[in-house]
């Protein structure tokens, strides 16, 4: 059990910069046609373009560790936006109407937004979590290193 507890925040960074890097994948597809699909080309004035826009900047940030609560927070509203807007008026069940990537981006990215330390690719040091969080019952008992 040890083990496993010292390799959370591993574990952790490793999500955190797998779905960051699936999440810019979707940005860069909407603006730079890279990779092609059927959204490349999507002009920036419209639905699809803010959320290409929001998928763009929160998929870097949260891919290098910055700003990754805001950024993971900001993500995990579009994409619970994106479920209800254009993918549960089709269906209730999500692996009919397509939904079921948006749900998972919309839970990881929630709990990336919540969790109490992230490690932070850009330096390799664990965020200080302040020590009033701590008390609260909010982070770790133990200090990262």
């Amino acid at each position: 059990m040890d083990r496993l507890q010292t390799a959370t925040h591993y574990l952790q960074s490793a999500l955190r910069f797998m779905a960051g890097l699936l999440f810019l994948q979707h940005g860069m597809s909407k603006f730079f046609n890279f990779p092609h699909t059927q959204y490349s080309g999507t002009p920036l004035m419209s639905l699809d373009g803010a959320a290409g826009a929001i998928e763009l900047v929160c998929g870097l940030l949260i891919t290098l560790g910055l700003l990754t609560r805001p950024a993971a927070f900001l993500a995990s509203g579009t994409m619970a936006f994106a479920y209800f807007i254009a993918h549960a008026p089709q269906s209730f069940f999500p692996i009919v109407n397509g939904g079921d990537e948006a749900i998972l981006y919309c839970f990881v990215f929630l709990y990336l937004a919540a969790a109490a330390v992230v490690r932070s690719a850009s330096t390799g040091y664990f965020v200080r979590v302040p020590d009033r969080y701590r008390k609260a019952g909010l982070a770790p008992a133990h200090k990262p290193v």
